[in-house]
């Protein structure tokens, strides 16, 4: 996937992109699912994601 833009649309956050190169597609992520998302991190897992822009 590649990601074109994000934008914000009230409190959802639309992300715009292609997938597999050619086709064009939006997701929309509103703030519940966003919630239910951060479930699935551990302790191990949040701590790549805050160094994962810093590494090689």
């Amino acid at each position: 996937m590649e990601i074109k833009s994000l934008e914000r649309d009230g409190n959802v956050l639309v992300i715009k992109g292609k997938v597999f190169g050619t086709m064009p597609m939006t997701a929309r992520l509103a703030p519940a699912e966003a919630r239910k998302g951060l479930r699935l991190l551990n302790f191990k897992m949040l701590w790549f994601l805050l160094t994962f822009l810093f590494r090689d």
